[in-house]
């Protein structure tokens, strides 16, 4: 048996080869931030070693520190190595022969000037065929100075390859700016050329949920008010606010969960059928689910959504302050760590289901998942011999340990006629033997492919702040209606969150 055959996973037996995407240029706005370092390299170094990156590809950092192409590459060689301390020189030197560093405000058209030159060398050496991607990852503050620049030094136009632009979140903090940001970067860049990037959007059981639903038959014809009592949506960190406490207070977990990553999760789980497995297509779907929300208003804010704010409290057996407590937080702030919000989608396949999102920081675990409860089966053939009949729960778990579990009833081997829940459970390490890819890995391939499906469209965007922000406008004008700290760190919330259960066989889920 040769080597090659050695290396084949048989669990992967017979999948269709991976494409690989045309010679480019990434040009990363913001390279000596975190992001750059901790996601978008290591997703890139991945992509090296699965041989996933175009043959010809080069990196170029642009950032305001003046630093050098050579502490520019340390600096991401370091970080890389605390990732994989096997990382060798040899593969590094090979990753990063074509890493570049250009140092230049936002603003300033010259540092647009040397990029375009720089570009083009690239271009005329390497190869990479006109073809870049702008990827945006700074504060929002300067998007519309990088775009405009984009723009007016001819950079933002397809002459002889693909020119596209990723804007990391948040697009705009609320409704009106969202809409000021689109109009912004259409008067620069074509829809086809824009990508607005949801990193939940590129984990691999979000993927699967559209082949969950629309490739088994088993599941469709139940997806829906007949079959299902509630949808639960969680996004449950352990961390607190940490250093991000600036850009946390001014927006708090709505606008840093809500809007984006589990709007997003709940348009997978309740849109229709999309007429192909295409970008557009499926956009259009996601939009419809983002327009059915039932409005929010002042008067049903109070009945639809709780909010909270986590206080001193243990975790790990460790003590941990409050939000509060934390550096740069206000002693007095009210911004919410925790929200919950019941939400309605008037459509004919769910009017009446309730979809219940949540996320919040220092909760007792890190966790994100789908929870599909169906109706309770009536008791009547075993009310004899059994008091309580459990609902069927489908559980998809987002992160960690990404896969599914179906949760049933079963008889209890013996003389007597007992039943008790089971659990089938489905994971990708056991399924593949190889962990699913980062969701950047993902992201950053699809958008050298020229493939948005897993990307936000304008109008989705907008459709999702302007469900959300009457919740947003109502909290920010208005007291808690409790005192803030109302959780414990370490716990699962405020016990306020309860009243949105509505019936008593609905309960929050332990993750």
């Amino acid at each position: 048996m040769t080597t090659a055959e050695l290396l084949v996973n048989p669990l992967r037996e017979g999948l269709s080869a991976n494409r690989v995407p045309a010679p480019c240029s990434l040009v990363i706005y913001g390279a000596s931030g975190d992001l750059t370092s901790r996601k978008l390299v290591p997703a890139l170094f991945n992509l090296y070693r699965k041989h996933l990156l175009p043959t010809s590809f080069s990196l170029i950092g642009v950032s305001r520190s003046p630093i050098s192409d050579d502490q520019f590459k340390q600096r991401l060689k370091e970080m890389l190595k605390q990732e994989d301390p096997e990382l060798t020189d040899s593969l590094w030197n090979s990753f990063s022969q074509n890493f570049h560093y250009l140092a230049g405000a936002y603003d300033d058209p010259k540092a647009y000037q040397s990029l375009s030159i720089l570009l083009d060398q690239k271009d005329q050496n390497n190869g990479t065929a006109g073809n870049r991607v702008f990827y945006l990852s700074t504060p929002p503050n300067v998007f519309e100075d990088i775009i405009s620049n984009l723009g007016t030094s001819g950079l933002a136009k397809e002459a002889k390859g693909y020119s596209r632009i990723v804007i990391e979140k948040p697009f705009g903090h609320d409704l009106d700016s969202a809409k000021e940001l689109n109009q912004k970067v259409q008067e620069v860049f074509k829809e086809h050329q824009i990508y607005r990037i949801d990193h939940y959007l590129g984990k691999e059981t979000v993927q699967n949920l559209l082949v969950m639903r629309f490739a088994n038959s088993i599941f469709e014809p139940i997806w829906n008010r007949e079959n299902v009592d509630h949808v639960q949506i969680t996004a449950a960190e352990e961390l607190g606010v940490g250093s991000r406490a600036g850009y946390y207070e001014s927006s708090g977990v709505l606008r840093d969960m809500f809007q984006n990553h589990l709007f997003q999760v709940m348009c997978m789980v309740g849109m229709e059928p999309p007429v192909a497995f295409e970008a557009n297509a499926i956009r259009d779907e996601k939009l419809k689910i983002l327009q059915s929300i039932r409005p929010f208003t002042p008067e049903t804010v109070s009945q639809f959504a709780v909010r909270g704010q986590y206080g001193p409290g243990f975790l790990a057996g460790q003590k941990v302050p409050g939000y509060r407590e934390e550096k740069d937080v206000k002693p007095q702030s009210t911004t919410p760590t925790y929200a919950a919000l019941k939400v309605f989608l008037d459509t004919w396949r769910w009017h009446g289901v309730p979809f219940l999102l949540r996320s919040a920081k220092r909760l007792p675990k890190r966790s994100t998942e789908v929870a599909i409860q169906f109706k309770e089966p009536p008791n009547l053939l075993f009310k004899d011999n059994v008091s309580h009949l459990s609902p069927n729960v489908l559980v998809i778990r987002i992160q960690p340990d990404e896969g599914m579990t179906l949760k049933f009833e079963t008889k209890v081997p013996g003389m007597t006629t007992e039943a008790r829940t089971v659990n089938m459970d489905f994971r990708y390490g056991t399924s593949f033997a190889e962990d699913a890819p980062e969701a950047y890995e993902r992201l950053l391939l699809d958008c050298m492919l020229g493939d948005a499906t897993l990307f936000i469209r304008g109008d989705e965007a907008e459709a999702a702040w302007k469900a959300l922000m009457p919740v947003i406008t109502h909290w920010e004008t208005t007291q808690p209606e409790t005192s803030f700290p109302n959780y414990e760190a370490g716990s699962w919330g405020p016990a306020e969150a309860d009243k949105l259960l509505e019936k008593p066989w609905r309960q929050w889920r332990r993750l």
